[in-house]
C-alpha cells in the first residue's frame, strides 16, 4: 500500500497539473475545504466514495484512493514551527491559550474542546486597512467525568 507522504505529493502534484483550488476540489467531491485539505495532506481519511471521488476529479490512481482510506497517524515533528504562517497560529496559542482555557471553563465547567466532533472554517474578509483572515473552530464541549 501507498504511504501517506507519497500519496500527499501526488495529490500536490496533479492539483497543481489540473490548476486546482482546494476549494474547487472539496467541492467536486461534496466536502469542506478544510477537511479535503486535512485528508490530502494525511491528517484525516476518506470513505471509499470520497477517496475515489477525489481521485477521478485529479485523474489519480487506485493506490492514492486507498492511502486516502488508510487511518492516519496523527502526529506533527516536535518544535517551534519554522514556518512563518504555522508559526504564527502557535504563537496565538502561547499568548492565548490559558485565555481561551479559561474562558471555556467559565462558560461550561470542566472540560475540553473536542478537535474530533469538530469544524474549522476559514475566510477571507476583505478590509480597506488590509484584507483579514477570519479563522472559525467549532468543537462539541467534552466535560470531565468523575466516578
Amino acid at each position: 500500500m501507498m504511504n501517506k507522504e507519497l500519496m500527499t505529493a501526488k495529490i500536490l502534484e496533479a492539483k497543481v497539473a489540473k490548476g486546482m483550488t482546494w476549494e474547487a476540489i472539496a467541492e467536486s467531491i461534496g466536502m469542506s475545504p478544510v477537511f479535503t485539505t486535512s485528508a490530502c495532506l494525511g491528517m484525516n481519511s476518506f470513505t471509499e466514495d470520497k477517496a475515489f471521488a477525489l481521485c477521478e476529479t485529479l485523474g489519480l490512481d487506485k493506490p492514492v484512493a486507498e492511502a486516502l482510506q488508510a487511518c492516519p497517524k496523527k502526529a506533527w515533528e516536535g518544535g517551534v514551527p519554522q514556518d512563518p504562517l504555522i508559526y504564527r497560529l502557535y504563537e496565538i496559542v502561547g499568548v492565548y491559550g490559558d485565555t481561551m482555557k479559561e474562558l471555556i471553563h467559565e462558560k461550561f465547567g470542566d472540560g475540553i474542546m473536542s478537535a474530533i466532533d469538530f469544524t474549522m472554517d476559514i475566510e477571507k474578509e476583505e478590509n480597506p486597512k488590509g484584507d483579514r483572515v477570519v479563522v472559525k473552530l467549532n468543537g462539541k464541549f467534552l466535560p470531565y467525568k468523575a466516578w
